[in-house]
Order: structure tokens, then C-alpha cells, then sequence
């Protein structure tokens, strides 16, 4: 089975979609509460930059979850949403939640910001997983 690029493509803008939804209308107000930054640290990034590191990275980890779609065989939605979550419970949820222990974040802000990747890694996933590329 070969890489499916523009299921890659789409599933990075999609991840992307996300996390406007999740930090700019879902949780603004919490997530403002935990997290404060000055002016001239959000003057330091500028404008753009952090949209499109974001977006860049989001196409290596859409990249990276169908090459494990692919080692996993995972060619349904469910398969593929079902790799999406067994990543994070094995790996992003655990790494995170141990540097958000040990650094004394509330647990709320760890809700939050890692619930985020849970949700995108299971949309990416089932994405990857439904997506049936046409015969050549």
C-alpha cells in the first residue's frame, strides 16, 4: 500500500481547522485563564509564523500516521481512528501528562491543550482510514 498524499494533505488542514475551532471558539476562555502571555511575547512570533510551523507540522504528523495506517493495515475509518487514539494513549498522553506532573500545570490546562491532539489524531486516523485512493 502506498502513501495516500492528498489524504495527507487534507488530514494536516483538517488537524489544522481543528485547533482554530478548539482554541479560538471551543475553549478561548479557559485556555486564557491558565496561559498568559505579554504583548512582546506574542510580538516576538509575529502574525503568521506560528500558522505556518503549525501547518508544516501537522503535515508530518499526518504523513507519519499514514505510514502507521499503513504498517497496521488500518483501511477502514474505524481502524484508522482506532490507530489514531492507541498513538496517543501510548505515547502523547503519557509523555505530556508526566512534563505536566512535574511541572505543576493545573490539570485543566493539560485537558485542554492534549485533548486536542486526541481528538485531531482520531479525525487524521479515520480520515486516512475511509479514504480509498481511485485505481490507477
Amino acid at each position: 500500500m502506498k502513501t495516500n498524499y492528498p489524504a495527507v494533505i487534507v488530514c494536516a488542514i483538517v488537524y489544522w481547522l481543528l485547533g482554530a475551532l478548539w482554541y479560538d471558539v471551543l475553549f478561548t476562555k479557559q485556555w486564557n485563564s491558565y496561559v498568559t502571555f505579554t504583548p512582546e511575547q506574542v510580538a516576538k512570533f509575529g502574525p503568521i509564523w506560528p500558522y505556518v510551523v503549525t501547518l508544516a507540522l501537522n503535515l508530518v504528523i499526518a504523513f507519519v500516521l499514514a505510514q502507521v495506517c499503513i504498517w497496521r493495515n488500518a483501511n477502514t475509518a474505524g481502524r484508522g481512528g482506532a490507530v489514531g487514539i492507541l498513538l496517543w494513549i501510548g505515547f502523547v498522553g503519557p509523555i505530556t501528562y508526566t512534563t505536566y506532573m512535574y511541572e505543576m500545570r493545573p490539570k485543566g490546562l493539560f485537558a485542554i491543550d492534549q485533548f486536542y491532539p486526541l481528538v485531531g489524531l482520531f479525525v487524521m486516523g479515520t480520515i486516512l482510514g475511509a479514504w480509498k485512493k481511485k485505481a490507477a
